[in-house]
């Protein structure tokens, strides 16, 4: 048992008016561990509160009865005898009466009555007794806002846990309840005192009962508070937002229906209020009420609502957008409006509570029948009236709504609107009914306006019929009224879409268009292979969207929207599964597509055929399965006019094939799971094809036709397995090593001798398309005979061809170290494959023919040993891939490859590197051409921008995190020295260069860290890089970052002290002629400045306005307005 003396210890550091909250915490949590940890009963503990719950003293009462209270709300799981329970819940009852010490008597009451039932609860008498001593004792408005809390906690807690108990109290209890919750302001409280409106309602669901007799004080009450507005200021301690606020209280409104006469009044008022949410909310609680409230009763307001939803409707509903998006939207589309969306949503619920009384208000409506009589006299959209027009497009959106909502509102429209809309259009039901055939046109034009009314009426009922068949509902569509009626006007309805089709012009956004097209799709898209919709129809209108495919190409707009539709009937038979539809689809539309590929036919373009190819296979598997299959041929048969024939014209439709192929088609596929068979099948007869035509005069560089070769290679291998990927790279070998000149056995010694360096443009174009293929593989992939690969990449590099380089760079990126290597493993490690390549002798004659040095390695010919300088930036650009591959892994030997590039940038510089002072002792070389320079300044850029051809995620790279921050921190330090130390203009300039990349290319909050010692430099690095017009891009880069320093609160510090140069820095700059966003983003920079300290920038104010003035006038737009806001920041 605990001393009785630290109890009282805690017990008086509680009670104790000079105590903190914190300590009062402190001692609540140390009593109640000694509680729950039996070191103490509660018992003993009352026994020793007994005079601090007795006293006199009303503050000391207060806080002993607290301490106890807040004490059981600690141990409310801990087991209690039904008499110790008892004891507590009548001691806290008796003590609601005693308004000094309420709080805790509040916090009692409620730590007792939540108590679970294995534990020891509150008998249902002493819940009672609880409640009535609330309601005898307590005024609770007059309370603060934490007792009243509490208060509203205790109702609800008595209301849900003992609602049997409580019930008794009839009126006195209501009556309490209103009482507490009339005019409360609090959101907390208000959250509590809805809830418990909520749980009366549930506690007398009778109609005529106790609460219904006290319907009109509760809406009284409840009636101030809608719409619900804050007015407490955002953040604080409110943790209640208005949403959740307004959701409780629509929940008290619709939880009683007796309150259907004052509700629905009070919400179809606010309909007309100015305010927006108000709207909103009307909208949201009507449809609530809706469902709560029945049918019965909502059927007194119903023309009320009516007539309100669709005034509601009429102002806030938008023009359509009369386009077709990626999205299959079947109906017609229109923005997003929120007050439109929930005014539809309830005429829903209202049409499916009762569809009789709803239909009979919208077809006697004034305004329907206004609108059927206006649209008559006219056949065009455009001649139309603004005001007939939105009324139009109101009606529409509610005849959509009524006909998919029900299948008795869907026949009740159609058996009166839809009769009337047919005989407006000259299709008479009872003629059509006793014709064979209604394959005819009307004897008058078609009205567009009518079209319209047809396209929402078929969009809502096939909207209805494809819920019903997603939901599993067992509906005899045939015998529905709508569905006969669909079916003998299917075919005038064809016609009719179709007229609109030929009659409409090609122009922009052409609302004629869209009707016929969309009333097509529908049409099309209705589930089901017979019914409403014949499998003759459906085929009909097929032929007539690839009428226009295959015909009316010239026509853009129709062309596009054509197109667009039958990917949307492809994708929806596709997911339905429609099987005879499915089958005429294919017949129709994809044999149909693709056979134009075969077709000798030129006065089709052949990027819409490529266009149409794409978009119709990627509506299902089996759809691309045959795209794919026709594709290939077409590309080897010309590939075969190319390389046998000399067929230059095939050169570029290969070129758009495989180029849709790689855009389009090999995402697709990935995106969608497919099998990699047939990209695996493409790739491998790629390299047959290569194989075969090998014996002729290879034209791969006709109209991109390498590049275009080598993309879709390095896709096709990128996106297979590693199974896959062998087997690719496995062709691509054999075709390599057997049908080039390279002479593979003796690429296996060293050093590599002249006769293998000489390479034909026809082997290096093969070699690159394998490079291609190298580098998008997994790191588990086998390349086969990987030394002779490294020493063919490496003699082929320094031709200049840059997938080589970056293959090898990708080989040694992906490639296993020692430690990785299993004992069944036979590939080339890591170190092994370093060794190679930066070890590997290259015979000396071929630096030059008089040049009688000893035979040298990738490196050597990096720092110019011998005199050929394309040869040197060649082996610069290998050695900077090759370096990429190592910094990407984190290999400690990207050291020696950034030691070799800072050579190359440093001669005449007298560095205090230690390596690279070594170099320069050791090393005999001749001052770098300038070119020669800018290659290895270049060469950062390489190591650490984000390449899309290589080294990067799609293409499996391993890439160790932070590896970015990790390279700037060890680069920076020797840069700020070389730099320093260099007397060298060119050189100076070089190093400048590489810096600039590196700062380009790091994330900004690394550079931030930095920015006290890098501000001088970059300024001088955005001046050297203005004297050259193609480092117009790097500038601007590298100008971005300056920008982020200046408006990052991190780096306010170092811009403090470098004021005056940087405002002259950003001054030159506004006046660069050769890219407009420098200039904008010079001027911003200057914006930023000028919220430096007053004193600081008040000198250079004149200089900023007087180069400010210029930039007013400046022919770009962007530039004269931030010009503007600059001056007003510097007036």
């Amino acid at each position: 048992m605990a001393k009785l003396d630290q109890l009282t210890r805690h017990i008086e550091s509680y009670v104790d008016s000079s105590a903190t909250p914190a300590q009062q915490v402190a001692s609540m949590d140390a009593i109640g561990n000694l509680v729950k940890d039996n070191a103490l009963t509660l018992e003993a503990l009352v026994r020793e509160l007994g005079m601090y719950l007795t006293t006199t003293d009303d503050i000391i009462r207060a806080r002993g009865i607290h301490l106890l209270a807040e004490v059981l709300a600690r141990i409310e799981s801990k087991p209690l005898d039904i008499a110790t329970v008892h004891s507590l819940i009548t001691f806290f009852k008796d003590r609601l009466a005693d308004w000094r010490a309420l709080r805790g008597a509040l916090v009692g009451c409620l730590a007792m009555i939540r108590r679970k039932s294995n534990v020891g609860v509150v008998t249902d008498s002493d819940a009672k007794a609880v409640a009535q001593s609330f309601l005898e004792n307590l005024q609770v408005q007059s309370l603060g806002q934490h007792d009243r809390n509490l208060c509203f906690e205790l109702l609800n807690a008595l209301l849900e846990l003992y609602s049997d108990a409580v019930s008794s109290l009839g009126e006195d209890l209501v009556y309490g309840i209103c009482g507490a919750v009339d005019a409360e302001k609090d959101p907390e409280c208000l959250m509590l005192a809805f809830h418990c409106v909520e749980s009366l309602a549930r506690l007398y669901p009778d109609p005529s009962g106790i609460l219904a007799n006290f319907a009109a004080d509760i809406f009284e009450i409840l009636e101030s508070y809608f719409p619900i507005h804050f007015t407490h200021p955002g953040g604080g301690h409110i943790h209640v937002q208005r949403e959740e606020l307004s959701r409780a209280l629509m929940s008290a409104f619709s939880s009683m229906p007796f309150l259907e006469p004052f509700v629905i009044p009070l919400l179809i008022e606010k309909l007309s209020s100015s305010l927006l949410s108000a709207k909103v909310d009307s909208l949201k609680y009507l449809k609530a009420c809706s469902s709560k409230y029945g049918a019965e009763r909502m059927a007194n307001h119903a023309r009320a609502i009516w007539s309100s939803l669709k005034d509601a409707i009429s102002t806030y509903l938008e023009e359509p957008v009369f386009s077709f998006t990626s999205k299959p939207i079947v109906g017609v589309n229109f923005q997003k409006n929120e007050i439109v969306t929930e005014a539809l949503s309830l005429l829903q619920l209202l049409i499916r509570q009762n569809s009789g009384l709803l239909v009979s208000l919208i077809i006697d409506d004034e305004d329907v029948n206004m609108v059927f009589n206006s649209i008559a006299c006219h056949e065009k959209y455009n001649d139309i009236p603004v005001q007939g027009k939105q009324k139009l497009h109101v009606i529409g959106r509610i005849l959509y709504v009524t006909a998919k909502t029900s299948f008795s509102s869907c026949n009740l429209v159609f058996q009166s609107l839809f009769s009337r809309m047919m005989d407006a259009l000259g299709f008479s039901m009872r003629e059509i009914n006793s014709l064979p055939t209604d394959n005819m046109l009307p004897p008058t034009g078609v009205k567009f306006g009518f079209l319209y009314l047809c396209i929402e009426l078929l969009s809502g009922c096939r909207d209805l019929i494809a819920v019903s068949e997603e939901q599993g509902l067992s509906c005899d569509f045939e015998h529905e009224t709508f569905c006969n009626m669909l079916n003998h006007i299917s075919s005038s309805l064809f016609s009719a879409f179709g007229s609109s089709l030929s009659s409409s012009a090609d122009n922009h956004l052409d609302p004629d268009i869209y009707i016929g097209v969309k009333g097509l799709q529908i049409l099309a898209m209705f589930p089901g292979d017979t019914f409403p919709i014949t499998k003759l129809l459906f085929e009909n209108i097929l032929r007539k969207f690839m009428s226009v495919i295959t015909e009316d190409f010239n026509k853009t707009i129709l062309w596009k929207a054509a197109l667009k539709a039958l990917v949307h009937i492809g994708s929806f038979i596709h997911k339905f599964h429609e099987s005879e539809k499915a089958k005429s689809y294919r017949s129709f539309v994809v044999e149909k597509i693709v056979e134009l590929l075969s077709l000798d036919d030129t006065t089709m373009p052949f990027p819409l055929k490529l266009e149409a190819l794409s978009d119709i296979g990627m509506t299902g598997v089996m759809h691309m399965l045959r795209v794919l299959q026709e594709l290939e041929g077409t590309v080897f048969a010309n590939l075969s006019m190319i390389f046998v024939h000399r067929n230059l014209r095939s050169s570029e439709t290969v070129v758009q094939l495989l180029e849709c192929f790689s855009d389009k088609l090999l995402p697709w596929i990935h995106e969608n799971g497919c099998s990699e068979e047939p990209v695996v099948h493409f790739a491998v007869e790629i390299w047959s094809q290569i194989g075969i035509c090998m014996g002729f005069s290879v034209p791969f560089e006709a109209k991109g036709l390498l590049g275009a070769i080598m993309k879709v290679m390095k896709l096709a291998v990128g996106y297979c397995s590693v199974e896959s990927q062998n087997i690719i790279i496995k062709k691509a070998y054999d075709i390599l090593s057997s049908h080039t000149s390279f002479q593979f056995k003796e690429l296996e010694g060293s050093p590599l001798v002249p006769g293998q360096y000489d390479v034909s443009d026809r082997d290096k174009w093969v070699l690159s398309i394998f490079a291609s293929a190298v580098i998008a593989v997994f790191p588990q992939t086998c390349i086969p005979n990987e030394r002779i690969v490294l020493h063919l990449f490496i003699i082929t590099l320094l031709r200049g061809v840059v997938s080589v380089a970056q293959a090898l760079g990708s080989m040694i990126n992906k490639m296993i170290s020692k430690s990785e290597v299993t004992e069944t493993s036979s590939d080339l490690t890591l170190e092994e494959a370093v060794d190679i390549v930066f070890n590997t002798k290259i015979y000396g004659k071929i630096f030059s023919q008089t040049y009688q040095g000893n035979d040298a390695v990738l490196t050597d010919l990096c720092l110019g040993v011998g005199t050929d300088t394309s040869l040197q930036i060649n082996a610069i650009c290998g050695l900077s891939w090759l370096g990429k591959g190592l910094l990407l892994r984190g290999h400690e030997k990207i050291k020696d490859v950034t030691m070799i590039l800072l050579k190359c940038l440093s001669l005449g510089t007298k560095s205090a590197l230690p390596l690279i002072q070594d170099s320069q002792e050791e090393t005999c070389m001749k001052n770098l051409d300038p070119l020669v320079m800018k290659c290895a300044a270049d060469a950062f850029h390489i190591l650490l921008s984000d390449s899309e051809d290589c080294l990067n995620r799609k293409f499996h790279a391993r890439i160790r995190p932070l590896y970015k921050q990790r390279f700037f921190s060890s680069m920076m330090p020797i840069f700020l020295q070389l730099i320093s130390k260099s007397h060298s203009s060119t050189s100076r300039s070089a190093l400048y260069r590489a810096f600039a990349h590196i700062i380009s290319d790091t994330p900004l909050i690394v550079v931030l860290s930095e920015a006290k010692k890098l501000i001088p430099i970059l300024l001088d690095c955005l001046s050297m890089l203005t004297e050259d017009i193609q480092d117009k891009d790097m500038l601007y880069g590298l100008l971005l970052v300056f920008s982020g320093i200046l408006t990052e609160r991190n780096g306010h510090e170092a811009v403090a002290e470098n004021i005056r140069i940087i405002i002259n820095g950003m001054i030159r700059l506004v006046e660069y002629s050769h890219k407009s966003l420098v200039r904008e983003t010079a001027i911003q920079c200057l914006v930023a400045m000028s919220e430096m300290p007053h004193a600081q920038i008040y000198p250079m104010r004149s200089q900023v306005l007087k180069a400010i003035s210029r930039a007013l006038d400046d022919k770009k737009r962007a530039v004269r307005l931030e010009a503007v806001k600059c001056r007003q920041a510097w007036a």
